[in-house]
C-alpha cells in the first residue's frame, strides 16, 4: 500500500526524559520563581550574617563562655571544699547541743539549765545560737534556729523564741508545723491571744496528720473560746471530733463542744 505524507508533516519526536521510574516528571524551575529557592537564599544570607557576627564578636563570646565555665567550676569547688566540710563541722558542733536538748524535752529535772546549755554551749562545743550564726546556710545551722526557739520558749524569752522560730525553714511537714505552732505558744505566753490563734490555725491547716493537726485544732479552739468567739471555737472542736476523735486530743472534746454551743 502506498504511503502518503502531507506537506509539512513531520514524524513527532518522542519526548525525552518524560517520566522517570518513579513517575515524577523532571521539570526545570527557574530559581527566581521558586519560593523554596528564595528560602534557601535567605538561609544562606542569614548564615553569612551569623558568621560575620561571630567573627566580629569572637572575643566577647569567648569571654562570656569562659565566665560561665569558671563560675561552674567555682561552684563545684565551693561545694566540694567549702560547703561539705562546713556541713560536717556544723554537725559536729551541734551534737552536744542536741543531746542536751533531748534530755530537756524528755523531762529532765534540770530542764532549764539544759536549755541554757543548748543555747550557750557546753563541753567545748558551740551552743545553737553560735551554730546558727557561724554555720548559716547549712542544715545544722538551720535546725539550730529551731532548737534555739524551743529553748527560748521554755526559758520564758518569748520574743527571742519567735525570732528564732521564724528563721527556721524545713521541708519536713511535722517539724515545720511544730515550729509554726510554737510561735503560737510564744504569743499565747505573751497574752497576745489573737496572734496566737492565727498561728494555731495556720499550724492546724498546714499539713493534715494525726500528730500535729489535732494538737493545734485543740489549741485553736480553746484560744477562740477564750477570745469569746464561740462560732470559731465550735468549728475547730467539731473538726477535731469528726476527724481526730481517736487521738488523745479528741478524747475529751465533747465537753468543749458543749461550752462552745
Amino acid at each position: 500500500m502506498a504511503t502518503f505524507n502531507k506537506r509539512g508533516y513531520r514524524t513527532p519526536k518522542e519526548k525525552a526524559d518524560k517520566l522517570d521510574n518513579n513517575y515524577i516528571e523532571d521539570v526545570n524551575v527557574d530559581a527566581k520563581d521558586s519560593a523554596t529557592a528564595k528560602a534557601f537564599d535567605t538561609l544562606d544570607e542569614t548564615a553569612s550574617r551569623t558568621e560575620d557576627f561571630v567573627q566580629k564578636n569572637q572575643k566577647y563570646i569567648l569571654s562570656v563562655l569562659a565566665i560561665i565555665a569558671v563560675g561552674t567550676i567555682a561552684y563545684l569547688l565551693f561545694q566540694k571544699f567549702v560547703a561539705e566540710p562546713k556541713q560536717d563541722d556544723a554537725a559536729n558542733e551541734l551534737f552536744v547541743a542536741q543531746q542536751n536538748f533531748q534530755k530537756a524535752v524528755d523531762g529532765d529535772a534540770k530542764a532549764d539549765s539544759l536549755f541554757n546549755l543548748v543555747l550557750k554551749g557546753s563541753e567545748g562545743k558551740f551552743g545553737v545560737l553560735k551554730i546558727a550564726e557561724e554555720y548559716s546556710g547549712t542544715d545544722a545551722g538551720n535546725i539550730a534556729n529551731y532548737y534555739a526557739g524551743i529553748a527560748y520558749l521554755n526559758t520564758g524569752k518569748y520574743d527571742e523564741a519567735i525570732k528564732s522560730l521564724e528563721q527556721f525553714k524545713a521541708d519536713d511537714e511535722v517539724l515545720s508545723t511544730l515550729a509554726i505552732g510554737a510561735i503560737g505558744d510564744a504569743y499565747s505566753q505573751k497574752n497576745q491571744a489573737k496572734e496566737a490563734l492565727t498561728y494555731y490555725v495556720k499550724a492546724a491547716e498546714a499539713k493534715k496528720n494525726d500528730l500535729t493537726t489535732p494538737r493545734f485544732l485543740l489549741k485553736a479552739g480553746k484560744t477562740a473560746l477564750a477570745l469569746g468567739d464561740k462560732a470559731a471555737a465550735l468549728k475547730y472542736f467539731t473538726d477535731l471530733k469528726d476527724n481526730y476523735e481517736s487521738t488523745p486530743e479528741g478524747q475529751g472534746v465533747d465537753g468543749l463542744i458543749g461550752m462552745a454551743q
